[in-house]
């Protein structure tokens, strides 16, 4: 079953005690939240969650992947499916399915184990091959410590290349921000 709307809700609010001036920026989210429909569900328009994983390594550097269908260098993550239990099952999930690395190979960053580090809402074109009309993801970011090196064997339907970047250099501009406010060394 995936997540509930109340459990998705609880997360967002948790998220706000941290961040609260992004409240205005979640507004299609909270909509989606008040909707009927599912609001993890792929056709559920015009906003719907998904989830990415911000891997952190040992030398403090975020794993970025190349999107086949966006061009983009982004963190591993996609849509929820029903088996999802809750949104960081979700993240893990497409890690393993996009990068080959085991939810056993992570673990949550230290304070972040029920919260996202990131929630971005952001649009999405049009993809009239899949029926989809231009709509929105509202992105749950968790981050997750990599334990130990594991090779990346990338899900090359999805992911075309993968690379590890440094924390100034992530390309999410609002997950940029807020790696910078972790304290250094993200490992013990």
């Amino acid at each position: 079953m995936p997540p509930s709307r109340d459990h998705i809700r609880a997360t967002v609010e948790t998220y706000l005690t941290r961040y609260p001036s992004e409240r205005d920026a979640l507004a299609a989210l909270f909509d989606a939240l008040a909707g009927e429909d599912d609001s993890t569900s792929r056709k559920t328009f015009p906003t719907h969650v998904t989830c990415s994983a911000i891997v952190i390594d040992s030398s403090s550097r975020v794993l970025h992947i190349q999107h086949n269908a966006t061009g983009k260098a982004l963190a591993p993550g996609g849509h929820n499916e029903p088996d999802d239990q809750n949104l960081p099952d979700a993240a893990l999930r497409e890690l393993f399915e996009e990068t080959g690395i085991p939810r056993d190979a992570v673990v949550p960053l230290p304070g972040f184990e029920t919260v996202p580090l990131d929630i971005d809402v952001h649009g999405i074109a049009a993809n009239p091959a899949k029926g989809e009309p231009a709509h929105q993801h509202a992105d749950f970011r968790w981050a997750f410590l990599l334990r130990a090196q594991h090779a990346v064997r990338l899900q090359t339907e999805e992911v075309s290349g993968f690379e590890w970047r440094s924390f100034e250099d992530a390309a999410s501009p609002t997950v940029r921000a807020k790696l910078a406010l972790l304290p250094h060394p993200t490992h013990s």
